[in-house]
This record gives structure tokens, C-alpha cells and sequence, in this order.
């Protein structure tokens, strides 16, 4: 990893008429994305965003022309279209930086820990604003850097094999030969099925955690979209999932229910559009938490860090919440169940 070119950040605050008094890290997630709070001339802060992969060395700038980062382009992209996005205060991103307001410490996640009762508010609000920008969000232009990238069945088969790599294999839940070739066989089927659904605008991981609360100087609470970079058209459905079942929330049936209720009528779905929503929601809830269980044991035996091993358990939860849903209408997740059922039983987990 290339190490934190701090000089580059002091010339770009140098080109803004200002200067850092002091630079404190913030707690990131699992990405080699780095966060940084700055302290300005005048009391001000912002944030500095340093991304390694942004940075354009010569022998880069020889073979590739790099286009401008996917931050700064979903940034402008959702911002036209109403929804809220931290404000760009100044570019660097060839030497790796980006100046951002300063949206303080709210994720949505830890607002809601102080102000439980603003629950089924915020997320009411996060669900029209993902129904908002997938309708403003159909038509995109040719060059656009969403359009560019499709979560497609390539996309969708990987993640499933990062599960049978990480949680099964890695961990000693070994299949037999038969279930092997059953996983594998139903794992093809799934990524076609789901790489079939409506697509959209995707943010790919739409989640507590990637939603500021902002309350500073405003008459009433933001709620601010972070974290979008890899933003790519995918199921409608994607975004719904990674909200709604989101590792760092518990949410009963009902208040899932609620809110795909909340999105049908926001989208303008009939009844039985609505019923397929529901159908969509739980085939993508099976794929979608597959692949987190197994980057949750990939970040640990790979990057070393531990802390997401927690949610592995219920994740596995959700997935035959999920599957128990699907398996009476359909063969392939009856046979996953039962494929899953052996490899991890439920006391093992």
C-alpha cells in the first residue's frame, strides 16, 4: 500500500487559501480507503479522504488514462437527481486526495443507538431515497461510470464461491463430493436467476453504515449517502437487501415488510409486482449475506482483523430465515438448505 503522501495534502489545502492545525485519523471499515479529520486556520474542519489506488504514478500515466474519480462522478450524478451527498471542498484525487465536509460522527447506525424511536423515520426515508434516485437514475448517458460496470452473473457466481472458499472450505465445513457439486450447481443457477431481475442504479452497499445523520447548522436531521465509489447497475432489489438486512441491525419480518411496502408504493408496483418484490428480496438476501459471511472470515484470516467475525452467526441466520421462505416454492433452495443444514449444522456456529 502506498504510504499517506501528507505533503499533497498540505498543498492542496495550500491551493484553498488555508492550512491544517491539526490531523486526526477517523475509524474506517474494512477498505484501504483512509480517513482523516482536519482541523483548519479559523476552527473549520473537513475531511480528508485518502484513497492509495487513486494515486496516478508515472508508470500508470504511461499505459492508462485514468478518468476522474468514481467518487467525485456518483457524487455529482446523485446530488443532481436530490439526494444528499457530502460536499466536494477540494480535489487532489492524482496524488490520492479528497477534501470533503466534515459530516461529524453519525453514522446512521450510531445516531439510531441515542434516538431508537427515529427508527421507522430514517429508514422511511432512506427507502424513498433509493426509490428517488433508482426513478431519476433509468435513463444514464452513455459514458456514465455506472453504466460501465453491471453486477452481473460473473459478479453474482464469485461471491457465492467466496462463501464455499471462506466459510466452508477455510473453516472446515467440508462438503462431500455430492453436495460439492450440488453447491455448485445451484450457485450457477442462482447468479442467473438474480443477474435476470429488474436492474437500476445500485450503491452496492446501502447500508446503516454508509448513511450519515447530519444535524449541524440544520433545522432538521440529513440523512447524507456515503461510501457510493462503486456504485454499478444491479438488481433492483440490491440496495433494498443491504438496508434491510444490514449485519449492524435487527429488524423483525414486520418492519421489513413495512418497508417494502413503503418502496413499492414509492416505485408505483401493482400487487403482484409487489409479491415478486418480496420473492427478488429473499433471492438476493441468500446471495447478498452468502458473500458477506464470507468476506467477514476473509477480512479476518486475510486482513487480520477479527472484529466482523460476530456477525458471521447471524448472518448464517438470515440466510435460512430466507431460504425456510423460498424452499417451499422452489427445488434449487430446498436443496441448499439441506446442503447447509449438513455443512454447518446451526449449533455450530
Amino acid at each position: 500500500m502506498l504510504a499517506h503522501d501528507f505533503a499533497a495534502l498540505d498543498a492542496l489545502l495550500a491551493r484553498l487559501g488555508t492550512q491544517k492545525v491539526s490531523l486526526q485519523t477517523m475509524v474506517g471499515g474494512a477498505s484501504t480507503r483512509k480517513y482523516f479529520r482536519v482541523t483548519l486556520a479559523g476552527g473549520r474542519t473537513a475531511v480528508a479522504m485518502f484513497f492509495p489506488q487513486g494515486v496516478k504514478t508515472d508508470e500508470i500515466q504511461k499505459t492508462v488514462s485514468l478518468r476522474r474519480w468514481p467518487f467525485l462522478e456518483v457524487a455529482e450524478l446523485l446530488r443532481a437527481q436530490g439526494i444528499r451527498v457530502p460536499e466536494v471542498l477540494g480535489d487532489a484525487t492524482d496524488r490520492g486526495w479528497l477534501l470533503i465536509e466534515d459530516l461529524g460522527d453519525d453514522t446512521l447506525a450510531h445516531y439510531l443507538l441515542r434516538h431508537p424511536d427515529k427508527r421507522d423515520a430514517f429508514y422511511t426515508k432512506a427507502v424513498h431515497d433509493l426509490a428517488l434516485a433508482q426513478e431519476k437514475l433509468t435513463t444514464l448517458a452513455e459514458d456514465c461510470i455506472v453504466r460501465s460496470r453491471a453486477y452481473d452473473e460473473e459478479l453474482i457466481k464469485g461471491e457465492i464461491d467466496h462463501f464455499r472458499e471462506w466459510v466452508l472450505e477455510a473453516r472446515g465445513h467440508h462438503l462431500s463430493p455430492s453436495d460439492r457439486e450440488t453447491f455448485e450447481r445451484i450457485a450457477e443457477r442462482m447468479a442467473e436467476r438474480i443477474a435476470g431481475f429488474p436492474r437500476s442504479f445500485t450503491h452496492r452497499d446501502y447500508q446503516s453504515r454508509n448513511l450519515m445523520v447530519h444535524t449541524k447548522g440544520v433545522a432538521e436531521p440529513e440523512l447524507v449517502w456515503i461510501d457510493f465509489q462503486d456504485a454499478m447497475l444491479g438488481p433492483r432489489v440490491y440496495d433494498l437487501v443491504a438496508l434491510l438486512t444490514d449485519s449492524h441491525q435487527d429488524f423483525d419480518r414486520p418492519f421489513v415488510e413495512a418497508r417494502l411496502d413503503e418502496y413499492a408504493k414509492a416505485r408505483r408496483l401493482g400487487a403482484e409486482e409487489r409479491y415478486e418484490l418480496g420473492r427478488q428480496f429473499d433471492w438476493v438476501t441468500v446471495q447478498r449475506k452468502l458473500k458477506d459471511a464470507g468476506r467477514f472470515v476473509f477480512i479476518d484470516r486475510v486482513n487480520g482483523n477479527s472484529s466482523f467475525l460476530k456477525f458471521v452467526g447471524p448472518t448464517l441466520g438470515r440466510i435460512r430465515a430466507s431460504l425456510a421462505r423460498l424452499a417451499p416454492h422452489d427445488e434449487d433452495m430446498r436443496a441448499l438448505e439441506a446442503v447447509l443444514a449438513r455443512a454447518i449444522p446451526q449449533d455450530a456456529t
